[in-house]
């Protein structure tokens, strides 16, 4: 009777997790999504782009940690913020986040790399900075011979990096994330897969759609000037465009 009854225990362990299985496939809700945690996110460089973000992250539930290289004038936003956001200098965010956003100036991401080389190591890295050789000077026209996306990685000595946030205007970041229908797509791009789901799920809680276009190399189609660097398609529009340039190459 004990083996039997013992049996019977399984049996109906077996289909209450079947059913709870079922429920959450029924709701959207997939395993990963129910063990998903809030993240601490460092940001470096809280200007338009930078403090949008961590207001998008933060009403998301993570944590963030805005810094500039004057600390002081980002209290007022942390206190607008409240509990979930810190403010400090670029090296503190670097320590702080297990994510960090990188909005600067474009000439100022090789210091970074070398400054918080240690703080930065294995991490997942979102690049929003386009190089402009009139405010980078001659560093911005190799970066974009070479792909900013590849260059960023090797100034910031990383394979985790992913594109993201580059080719959307602050306006529209800050306006368009409460949309409910038509969201507006980000392209994003990395050679770590890790990296680009991270990025993908910081992407869709920052109100947007993410749309993968592949890898650093791969960025280049975002960058600035390039087609699908409007900021205004829809995912289902950026996809569609994405293969007629794939097939236009062929």
């Amino acid at each position: 009777m004990k083996t039997k009854s013992n049996r019977w225990h399984l049996l109906l362990r077996e289909f209450f997790i079947c059913m709870l299985v079922g429920v959450m496939a029924l709701s959207g809700v997939t395993d990963s999504q129910a063990q998903s945690e809030p993240m601490k996110i460092g940001i470096i460089g809280t200007g338009k782009i930078g403090g949008t973000l961590a207001r998008h992250w933060v009403k998301a539930g993570h944590e963030v940690f805005i810094s500039s290289r004057h600390p002081e004038n980002l209290q007022s936003l942390a206190q607008e913020l409240g509990p979930k956001a810190h403010a400090g200098t670029p090296r503190e965010a670097a320590a702080f986040g297990e994510v960090i956003l990188v909005s600067v100036p474009y000439a100022a991401i090789p210091q970074i790399g070398n400054d918080y080389a240690a703080e930065l190591a294995g991490k997942v890295i979102l690049d929003t900075s386009n190089p402009f050789e009139r405010r980078d000077g001659p560093m911005a026209a190799a970066a974009l011979k070479q792909g900013a996306g590849k260059a960023s990685a090797e100034f910031l000595k990383t394979n985790r990096l992913v594109r993201a946030y580059n080719c959307i205007p602050a306006a529209v970041l800050a306006g368009q994330a409460t949309r409910t229908h038509d969201r507006i797509a980000i392209p994003i791009a990395g050679d770590d897969a890790e990296a680009l789901a991270v990025a993908e799920r910081l992407v869709r809680d920052s109100g947007f759609d993410p749309v993968v276009v592949g890898t650093l190399e791969d960025s280049r189609i975002f960058e600035l000037g390039q087609p699908l660097a409007t900021g205004q398609m829809t995912a289902a529009e950026m996809q569609q465009k994405l293969k007629e340039l794939k097939k236009g190459t062929k």
